[in-house]
């Protein structure tokens, strides 16, 4: 039995993307030997302590079934081959033959790594050979006047039941991979050429994965069959998991993952340099990385925390990321964006406020106050002027708040749209600023003991009428906040049909304290990360897969694009519990909402804004529809013909959509404003340094301009010239005029409330289990 577990952290945010299992080899030849497989003492007894960690302390704890150890060693075949393409289904028969009622037994008790390193082995030859045929097929013409299709993801598809058809289905691949690059204005040899680049980069990469990577993939595999958020971190990823990834780790403020053998941006950082350039955005690819002044490096393949290595840099210095945007039509469509790197300052990534003018029904204009609340942070510490402060988003936000107040608001909103969770405590200190006191959220521990936090403070920062804006995004703390709110009937929910719906914490235990000194010689120990609490709302609600239903439905792009918990493998299932006790639950009435939804609904079928929203959801719908993409080079130039004449004209129409923007002005916080002066002096002083510089230099007619200068110049103007496609937001906007018109009705929000009915929680109740 294992005892004395302590955590070495609390997680309580939306789960950190994990790193793919492959570290890409410096460029160098691949005839050398392979990396021999075998595990070490350390790595046995890791596994041991792994299956008992996930059988005693996850929140479903319970003996692994055999049949659970045949799934396991599918699970895993999947994890190394995600697209079906490597592996035939004999392989999997022989596998699960050999070792499915034997893995158990060696797993739990011997930590034994046999048939993980096997498997592997079998994935890395075959991966070999596969690349060998590949680069003989590039040696070929190729002809695109063929009606043939490329099926995208075959995740759900069996394994080949043939070489034959794994040849089949690589030539597609291999075609389609080709006709992207043509489709970028490439001829074929150049495309082969960089195809072959990328096969290659593969090979290096196999050549370096070792026993570390392949017991990271087996192990993470077996506790991703409890929940999707649990997970076995090697020591090598441990440590890479301890940095901040929102504020160090890879200098633009990204955060990365690996998806079919693409990095794919899941999250860009609020204030980092990423999304100051106004030019990425979630689930755009990078296809590759160019350092200032060079070539760029192909990264498709590449592991994750080598393309991290490639995006680094000394602060200042420019980096350039090739990237297929998260919308295009086609896979062969590309754009550089050029970010200088930066540190990912504390106060950037702090709440921010706005103060819009909304007309009202009066012909005048109402003061709404809007916080965009990017996560649940608190705990920072910096020194100004000598004086230490420690930063917490619940003080940001009452600071906000207070100057808004004193700015005359007549409602704030909080935006939690893109809030992916943080510190479940500051959670709980937010909800305090707009109630009274009282219970927040129900913590249910495995045992089924259950403690409720409580808000104790009595001290309201803000009475007045409130509104949350969510989205499919918001996740975890969010959804405590919200729900908690929504429980005590104190703001008008509004969002999508319903929040992420994570509603469980993790924990991450070393394994340091539980292996033998001389088991970790000069290694280290790995951890586990599992899934050990579920949060419920006061009333008894879980916010697992069902997340904050809103009180009032908007669409946006995220209803189309996010993926919610329930979309997750293996996600803990949604229940109830009793609510807290003496808590009375309040709702909104129905009066109150009947009227803002008729209104608002009449406003989506008749302002200009929506059916351009519509026509954008629409589109995009139909197209992540598609399970399949011609490779016929003509009807593919059609498509991109068609799709970029829709984007020009659809950007066309946001520009003129944008002019009807509300006036705002921004409310900031003193150590923002403190900050900003701070750094346009430092931006002076390096102006007037370079200035100076330039009088000193030889003038031009003596030296000579290069061809790079010259183009670098006339670059740098393109991109000046270049106008930025201006935002509207118009989820936002709507969030703002139902504001206007709640107040309309009472500016007392507790008019706005009633105790909730029996009837009406029974029936809430019933939705939500079905």
């Amino acid at each position: 039995m294992i005892k004395r577990f302590t955590a070495a952290a609390a997680l309580f945010g939306l789960a950190i993307v994990p790193f793919c299992f492959s570290v890409t080899a410096p460029d160098k030849a691949t005839d050398g030997e392979l990396p021999q497989l075998a595990s070490t003492p350390l790595m046995q007894n890791e596994a041991k302590l792994i299956v008992e960690m996930l059988e005693t302390m996850h929140f479903e704890s319970a003996e692994i079934s055999n049949a659970s150890f045949y799934e396991l060693i599918t699970h895993y075949m999947e994890a190394l081959d995600y697209n079906k393409l490597f592996y035939l289904s004999e392989h999997e028969e022989h596998f699960q033959k050999k070792y499915g009622d034997i893995l158990g037994f060696k797993l739990r008790y011997q930590g034994d790594l046999e048939s993980a390193f096997e498997i592997y082995t079998l994935y890395r030859d075959r991966v070999i050979d596969r690349v060998d045929w590949i680069l003989q097929q590039l040696e070929k013409d190729w002809s695109f006047d063929e009606d043939e299709y490329f099926i995208y993801d075959r995740s759900e598809s069996p394994w080949p039941s043939s070489e034959e058809e794994a040849d089949e289905l690589w030539r597609l691949r291999i075609k389609y991979e080709l006709l992207q690059e043509i489709l970028n204005d490439k001829t074929q040899e150049e495309a082969k050429e960089r195809i072959t680049k990328r096969y290659k980069r593969v090979l290096r990469s196999i050549y370096e994965s070792g026993s570390k990577d392949v017991q990271e993939i087996f192990l993470t595999s077996l506790t991703k069959m409890f929940d999707p958020h649990s997970s076995f971190l090697s020591s090598d990823t441990l440590e890479d998991f301890n940095i901040s990834m929102r504020l160090k780790l890879i200098g633009i403020g990204a955060m990365l993952s690996e998806e079919d053998g693409y990095c794919v941006i899941r999250e860009l950082v609020p204030g980092a340099p990423a999304i100051r350039s106004k030019k990425l955005s979630p689930n755009d690819r990078i296809v590759a990385v160019a350092q200032e002044g060079e070539e760029p490096v192909d990264i498709i393949g590449m592991g994750l925390r080598k393309i991290v290595d490639q995006i680094r840099g000394e602060k200042g210095t420019k980096v350039t990321l090739t990237i297929i945007p998260s919308d295009a039509t086609d896979d062969s469509v590309r754009e550089d964006v050029v970010i200088v790197r930066d540190e990912v300052h504390i106060n950037s990534s702090r709440a921010t406020g706005k103060i819009f003018d909304v007309p009202d029904g009066k012909g005048g204009n109402s003061p709404i106050g809007v916080i965009d609340i990017p996560t649940f942070y608190g705990g920072d510490e910096y020194i100004e002027n000598g004086q230490r402060y420690t930063t917490s988003v619940t003080a940001d936000v009452e600071e906000l708040v207070l100057k808004m107040k004193a700015e005359g608001v007549q409602g704030i909103v909080l935006d939690l749209r893109r809030n992916g969770g943080g510190l479940l405590d500051e959670a709980i200190k937010m909800t305090g600023l707009f109630i009274r006191r009282g219970p927040v959220v129900q913590v249910r521990e495995k045992s089924g003991y259950v403690v409720s936090h409580m808000d104790r403070d009595p001290k309201v920062a803000y009475s007045g009428p409130l509104a949350v804006l969510t989205s499919r995004y918001s996740a975890s703390a969010s959804e405590i906040l919200a729900g908690a709110l929504q429980n005590y009937g104190r703001s008008i929910t509004i969002g999508n049909s319903s929040t992420h719906g994570k509603g469980t914490v993790q924990q991450v235990f070393s394994l340091d304290q539980y292996v033998l000194r001389k088991e970790l010689a000069n290694d280290r120990a790995g951890a586990a990360k599992l899934t050990i609490r579920k949060f419920y709302l006061p009333n008894g609600f879980s916010t697992q897969r069902k997340g904050v239903v809103p009180d009032i439905q908007l669409h946006s792009m995220e209803e189309v694009t996010a993926v919610g918990e329930a979309d997750l493998p293996e996600s803990l299932s949604w229940d109830y519990i009793k609510p807290v006790a003496r808590f009375v639950e309040m709702t909104l009435k129905n009066s109150l909402l009947e009227t803002l939804t008729m209104n608002s609904e009449q406003r989506a079928e008749t302002l200009e804004e929506f059916s351009f929203l519509q026509k954008r959801l629409d589109w995009f719908a139909e197209r992540e529809e598609r399970k399949q993409i011609s490779l016929n080079l003509e009807q593919r130039k059609i498509m991109m013909e068609q799709d970029e004449a829709f984007l020009d004209a659809i950007k066309e129409e946001q520009r003129k959509l944008a002019e009807k923007n509300y006036e705002f002005t921004e409310v900031k916080l003193d150590s923002v404003v403190r900050e900003e002066a701070q750094r346009k002096l430092e931006e002076e002083e390096y102006e007037a340094t370079q200035a100076a510089k330039e009088i000193d230099a030889p003038t031009e007619e003596t030296t000579g301009t290069s061809d790079v200068a010259v183009a670098d110049q006339k670059e740098a103007v393109e991109d000046e010239e270049e106008e930025d496609l201006p935002e509207f937001d118009i989820q936002l906007r709507e969030t703002l005029r139902i504001m206007t018109e709640a107040i309309e009705i009472s500016p007392n929000p507790v008019d706005w409330s009633q105790p909730a009915l029996p009837i009406a929680s029974k029936s809430r109740f019933e939705r939500l289990l079905n």
